[in-house]
C-alpha cells in the first residue's frame, strides 16, 4: 500500500495545463465579480442626477452591496467546507450575475439597493472560495504570484466596467452596463465542466478515485492506484474553526488581519465609489473622470502581480507593509494640484497599492491558516473587512461637500493603519501538536479517517 502526501505532491509540482485551467476559470469568475462590484462607481454620477440623490444617500446606496458582501463572505466561506468549493462558486456566480443583471430594471433607489444587497451576497461569497481553491492547487514556489494573477482579474473587471460605461451610457443609459453582467450565466455549464473541486473536499467525502485523477493532472508523473493512502495535513484541532482562529498564538495575527482588511477595503471602496465624482467636482467631464477609475484599476494589475512576484521572493508581510505606506503617500498626494500625467501616475500607484494590497492580503490569509480553518479564516477576515468597505462610500458621501484635499487625506489615513497592523502579524502560523500530527487519509475503505 503506497502512501501519497497530497500537500507535497501539489507543492512540488511544476506549473502545467491543469494549473492554467484552474487559473483561467478562477480569474474569469473574478473578472465578472470585479465588474459587478465597480459598476456602482461608474453609474454614481448619473444616478445622483437622475434620482436627485444627496451625497449621503448615494453613499448609503453604494454600501448596500457591501453589506451583502459582508454576509456573503461569512456565510459562503465556511459553507464550502460542507458542500465543496465548486458548488459554492457556482451558486455565488448565479447570485451576483443574475441580480446585477436585474439591477438594470430598477426604477427606484429602494429597488436598486435591495438588488445590490443580494448581488453583494454572491460577490462577497465567491472571493474566499476562489482564493482557497487557487491556494490549494498552485505549486508552492509560485503560489503568491498565481493568486495575485488570478485576483488581478478583479481589476480587469473594474477597467471593463469603466470602459463600457464611457461608451454605453451616453447612448444606451446607465442600465446598459448592468445588462452586460448577465454574460456569466451563459458560461455556467462550462464552469461546471472545467473547474475542478478541491482535492481536500473530495478526500473528506470519500471520493478517492476522483482525488487520484486530479492529483495525476496536478503531477503527471503520479499514477493513481486503488490501494493508495492519501495523506493530507488538515490542521484540524479540537476547537471549532472560528475559535481556532484565536488559538495557538494566532490571536494577535487574526486581529491584525481584520484591522488590515478593514482599513484596506475602506480605501478601495472609498476611491472606487467616489473617485469619478471627486474628479467631476474638480472640473473634469464625466468621460475623463471615469478614465481615472480606469487608471486606478489598471495600476492594480501591476500592483497585484508585481507584489505577488516580490512576495514569492521575500515575504508577504514585508511587501504588504511597504505597499500600504506607499498607498498612504500616493493618495495624500492626490490632494495637491498636479499635471495630468502626474495625476494619472499617482492614481495608478494608488490602485497598485490599495487594490493590489487587498489581493495580496487574501493570499497572505490563505497561506497563514491551516487547511481545516482556511475558508473560515479568509471568510471572517473578508467579512469583518466589509465593515471598512461599507464605511468607505459613506465616508466619501459625508466628506464630499468639504475641500478636495480633505477627502483624499481622509482616504489616506487607513493606509498607514493597515501598514502598522500587517507589520504585527506573525511571520508564520503556529500550530498545536495535534494540528501538526492530524493527518487525514483515505485508504482501501474509501472513507476519510483521522490518524
Amino acid at each position: 500500500m503506497r502512501k501519497v502526501d497530497v500537500h507535497r505532491t501539489i507543492d512540488e509540482a511544476k506549473f502545467n495545463k491543469f494549473h492554467l485551467n484552474v487559473l483561467f476559470w478562477c480569474a474569469l469568475v473574478i473578472i465578472f465579480d470585479g465588474y459587478d462590484l465597480v459598476i456602482y462607481g461608474v453609474v454614481l454620477p448619473v444616478l445622483m442626477k437622475e434620482w436627485d440623490l444627496t451625497p449621503l444617500q448615494a453613499g448609503s446606496l453604494g454600501s448596500a452591496a457591501l453589506f451583502g458582501m459582508m454576509f456573503g463572505a461569512l456565510i459562503f466561506g465556511p459553507l464550502s467546507d460542507r458542500i465543496g468549493r465548486k458548488k459554492v462558486i457556482m451558486i455565488t456566480v448565479v447570485i451576483f450575475s443574475g441580480m446585477t443583471f436585474l439591477n438594470g430594471f430598477a426604477q427606484t433607489p429602494t429597488q436598486f439597493a435591495v438588488m445590490r444587497f443580494i448581488a453583494g451576497l454572491g460577490i462577497g461569497g465567491v472571493m474566499p472560495n476562489v482564493v482557497a481553491l487557487m491556494t490549494e492547487y498552485m505549486p508552492r514556489k509560485i503560489r503568491s504570484t498565481m493568486v495575485a494573477v488570478m485576483f488581478s482579474g478583479y481589476s480587469v473587471g473594474g477597467m471593463s466596467s469603466a470602459f463600457l460605461g464611457m461608451y454605453l451610457m451616453p447612448s444606451y443609459g446607465w442600465q446598459s452596463v448592468f445588462f452586460v453582467a448577465g454574460i456569466p450565466l451563459l458560461l455556467l455549464p462550462l464552469i461546471w465542466i472545467f473547474l475542478p473541486e478541491a482535492v481536500g473536499f473530495l478526500l473528506k467525502e470519500g471520493r478517492k478515485e476522483e482525488a487520484g485523477r486530479l492529483l495525476a493532472r496536478v503531477e503527471p508523473s503520479y499514477t493513481p492506484a486503488a490501494s493508495d493512502d492519501f495523506h493530507l495535513v488538515t490542521g484540524k484541532g479540537r476547537s471549532v474553526a472560528l475559535v481556532a482562529l484565536f488559538q495557538n498564538g494566532r490571536l494577535v495575527s487574526t486581529l491584525m488581519f481584520w484591522v488590515a482588511f478593514f482599513s484596506c477595503l475602506l480605501m478601495v471602496y472609498a476611491l472606487g465609489s467616489w473617485l469619478p465624482k471627486l474628479m467631476n467636482k474638480a472640473g473634469y467631464e464625466l468621460g475623463s473622470s471615469l478614465s481615472f477609475l480606469l487608471m486606478l484599476n489598471f495600476g492594480a494589475i501591476f500592483g497585484a502581480i508585481g507584489g505577488g512576484w516580490l512576495a514569492d521572493r521575500f515575504h508577504l508581510r514585508r511587501v504588504l507593509t511597504i505597499m500600504f505606506a506607499i498607498a498612504a503617500v500616493s493618495i495624500s498626494a492626490l490632494a495637491i494640484k498636479n499635471d495630468m500625467i502626474v495625476l494619472y501616475l499617482l492614481v495608478a500607484i494608488a490602485g497598485a497599492t490599495t487594490i493590489g494590497s487587498q489581493i495580496l492580503l487574501y493570499a497572505y490569509v490563505a497561506q497563514y491558516y491551516p487547511l481545516a480553518i482556511r475558508s473560515t479564516g479568509i471568510g471572517w477576515a473578508s467579512g469583518v473587512g466589509r465593515l471598512g468597505a461599507i464605511s468607505g462610500p459613506m465616508l466619501g458621501g459625508a466628506l464630499i461637500s468639504m475641500p478636495l484635499e480633505t477627502n483624499f487625506l481622509a482616504f489616506a489615513i487607513p493606509g498607514a493603519i493597515a501598514g502598522l497592523a500587517i507589520s504585527m502579524v506573525g511571520r508564520s502560523a503556529v500550530h498545536a501538536p495535534e494540528e501538526e500530527e492530524n493527518l487525514a487519509f483515505v485508504g482501501e475503505t474509501g472513507k476519510l479517517e483521522v490518524d
